[in-house]
């Protein structure tokens, strides 16, 4: 949903803005609210986070967060699920991952909902790419299809179920399949 401010927001301005549940992004001077994630997304999500955390965090490589704002390149965007090499994440003077997040994932994961525009999130997905980040997902629960996105590379289509879906170089022990991926959704 976009929201019509009575006049334009800056960024700077945007971020002084309560937060929303669920979230707004601004992107291009607009405000516009992600829609409210619903069951498949969710669980998705939640496993994929696990997923990757268990295999780069205990050894303190990257770290995969929840619904995390980033803003970077003139944008404030929420992706489902960002990960960050671990000498990336922000911290504050006492040593704790800080608060805001100014810089591009090295991964990014947007996991599409029903109704939401697939358009505005292979956006997000590209803008990410041209500051820096190294994969981009985007997952299709309803097609039980995975779009991975490279910089300057065709988008990659991960549709037949023993297909290993890539990930990024720091994450390659993690060996995820379409139909792994899909099969959270029985469990």
């Amino acid at each position: 949903m976009v929201q019509a401010p009575a006049k334009t927001l800056t960024l700077a301005e945007f971020l002084q803005l309560p937060e929303t549940k669920p979230a707004s992004e601004y992107i291009d001077g607009q405000i516009i609210q992600k829609p409210m994630p619903q069951g498949k997304h969710s669980v998705i999500q939640g496993e994929l986070v696990t997923a990757i955390n268990g295999v780069v965090k205990p050894k303190q490589i990257a770290r995969a967060f929840p619904e995390l704002r980033c803003t970077f390149g003139g944008r404030s965007t929420v992706p489902d699920i960002s990960v960050f090499l671990w000498n990336r994440i922000p911290r504050d003077e006492n040593g704790e991952v800080a608060n805001t997040f100014p810089a591009a994932p090295d991964w990014t994961i947007e996991i599409l909902s029903p109704d939401q525009s697939q358009t505005k999130v292979t956006k997000n997905i590209l803008h990410c790419l041209q500051h820096g980040t190294e994969v981009g997902w985007l997952i299709d629960p309803g097609e039980q299809t995975v779009f991975v996105y490279r910089p300057k590379q065709a988008p990659e289509v991960f549709d037949e179920p023993d297909g290993i879906i890539p990930v990024t170089s720091f994450a390659s022990e993690l060996q995820l399949t379409v139909k792994a991926l899909f099969a959270w959704l029985l469990e």
